[in-house]
């Protein structure tokens, strides 16, 4: 499925309030990364710790244009928590860490502006 990310995009169908709820996003804080070399897009490994309710879960993110490895372990990012598991690669990608096209299309990380609970969930 491909979509338009680009801000000159038309809004996406209405949808009814009960199916944004069956959307789960979280906030968690970023425990590890590593390069991703075999993706065919530049991205990073994320290790994402979202609380006690739902653990620690791995993400692949292409968001190596604004982001260098040093400085993401201890940043919080969110992320839908309730998609399935999707195979990257050689990777499993357990949630899908959100962010926003800049004018180029490289991603920017979607993020609270103050730290919140691990696990938190957007409301």
């Amino acid at each position: 499925m491909h979509m338009d990310f680009l801000p000159t995009s038309p809004a996406a169908d209405e949808i009814e309030f009960n199916d944004f709820l069956k959307v789960d996003i979280r906030v968690g804080t970023i425990v590890g990364v590593e390069e991703f070399p075999q993706a065919r897009k530049p991205a990073f490994k994320l290790r994402i710790d979202f609380g006690p309710a739902i653990g620690e879960k791995k993400s692949s993110a292409q968001i190596t244009v604004h982001y260098k490895l040093d400085e993401l372990v201890g940043r919080q990012v969110a992320a839908v928590v309730n998609f399935p598991p999707r195979q990257i690669g050689p990777f499993i990608s357990e949630v899908l860490t959100l962010g926003f096209a800049d004018q180029d299309g490289a991603i920017v990380l979607f993020a609270p502006d103050q730290k919140v609970p691990n696990g938190a969930r957007l409301a």
